[in-house]
């Protein structure tokens, strides 16, 4: 399965005939790679790149990595923790200007809502009510409860990625959401108008899948999204403006 490793890229070449075997399924998962210097022979090089190349792998969700007499580098079942692992870390570290980050929102939202009007079945649609009606508990709560209500928000933005049945759609959409609050949390409170907003966007939104108005959908997450956007946007150049000293 695996051939000899080019001297000159050593671990990165262990890892790319691992991933591959992984990948094509000539490796599934639960099988155990051979231990790190019968790996060494087989790619004739030192156990250092193999070492190296199994921790790679491990990072990228490829693998686990057990200790003790019956542990070793175990394949993993692919799973969607790892898309965008890249990205998470960007946002994370509020990398990513809000503007571009307002961009790529407002085609992925309005894409996923789009998609969940077209495949949401019923109990789908009741499980985005049941997020409304806690969302709704927290505005007429106010302002103290801004916090709950954005869990919320975030919550229903998950559940249409989840009514898409999109893999890749629920890895992004989850990724964003965990972090997004990052970019606002040193910044001034929303006001209830603007929780008010939020809420008669998700409204529509619900709506709309509910209706299997995709087109409807599409338009009003993507407003939604620009109205918080606008909000992180407004208040940053605010801040902006306020340090500066003539």
């Amino acid at each position: 399965m695996f051939r000899k490793s080019p001297k000159n890229r050593l671990y990165q070449d262990v890892v790319d005939q691992i991933q591959t075997a992984i990948l094509e399924g000539k490796l599934q998962p639960g099988d155990k790679l051979p231990p790190q210097r019968e790996m060494a022979e087989i790619f004739q090089t030192s156990v250092p790149p193999v070492r190296e190349a199994l921790r790679v792998l491990e990072q990228k969700g490829l693998i686990e990595l057990k200790l003790g007499i019956t542990g070793g580098a175990i394949v993993r079942k692919a799973n969607t923790e790892q898309v965008g692992e890249s990205l998470a870390l960007l946002i994370k570290h509020q990398q990513v200007p809000v503007a571009q980050l307002s961009e790529f929102r407002e085609f992925v939202d309005g894409h996923v809502a789009a998609l969940a009007a077209e495949r949401a079945k019923p109990e789908d649609v009741e499980y985005l009510k049941t997020l409304l009606a806690e969302a709704k508990v927290h505005l007429e709560k106010g302002i103290s409860h801004l916090e709950a209500f954005d869990q919320a928000d975030r919550r229903v933005n998950v559940a249409l990625a989840h009514i898409s049945r999109n893999l890749i759609f629920i890895s992004i959409i989850e990724m964003i959401h965990e972090h997004l609050h990052l970019y606002y949390q040193k910044l001034p409170k929303e006001d209830e108008s603007l929780m008010r907003g939020n809420y008669k966007d998700l409204c529509d939104i619900v709506s709309a899948v509910e209706h299997g108005r995709s087109t409807e959908a599409r338009a009003f997450a993507q407003t939604h999204g620009r109205r918080f956007d606008q909000f992180v946007i407004k208040e940053q150049k605010n801040n902006h403006n306020e340090g500066i000293t003539l």
